[in-house]
């Protein structure tokens, strides 16, 4: 019997994506909303079709995600990583496609820490000769 559910995890920056991937019609679902309604009408939601267009597999999965950590848009983009590492697992010849359009690397950027005696990480507080 073929798995009817596939899970993959997704990250960038701090954010964490959970992503079930199940036959459906194409609905997603984020942390129980409509992705319009989570992260807003003029947001980069678009960015979540681009798995589905890569693999030739759109509107063949419904996707349930819950997200956490992070803003707004590490989030679309952690989802995004999710979603395509799930279709890894659907069916593996996905592989090539997915690596071309640089879906599966986890974006490594992380934000740097403040140092001590400095303003910021590379901002440094105003130095007075007098």
């Amino acid at each position: 019997m073929a798995q009817d559910r596939f899970y993959a995890t997704g990250k960038r920056k701090t954010a964490v994506a959970r992503v079930w991937l199940t036959p459906g019609s194409g609905k997603v679902v984020v942390n129980k909303m409509s992705p319009e309604d989570y992260f807003g009408r003029t947001f980069k939601t678009h960015k979540l079709d681009k798995p589905f267009k890569v693999t030739e597999t759109f509107e063949d999965y419904d996707v349930m995600a819950t997200l956490a950590g992070g803003g707004k848009s590490a989030q679309v983009d952690a989802l995004t990583h999710g979603i395509s590492r799930a279709l890894l697992g659907v069916n593996p010849d996905n592989r090539l496609a997915l690596k071309k359009s640089g879906l599966l690397t986890r974006d490594p950027r992380m934000k740097e820490r403040k140092k001590y005696g400095q303003k910021g990480a590379r901002a440094k507080f105003q130095f007075s000769k007098r």
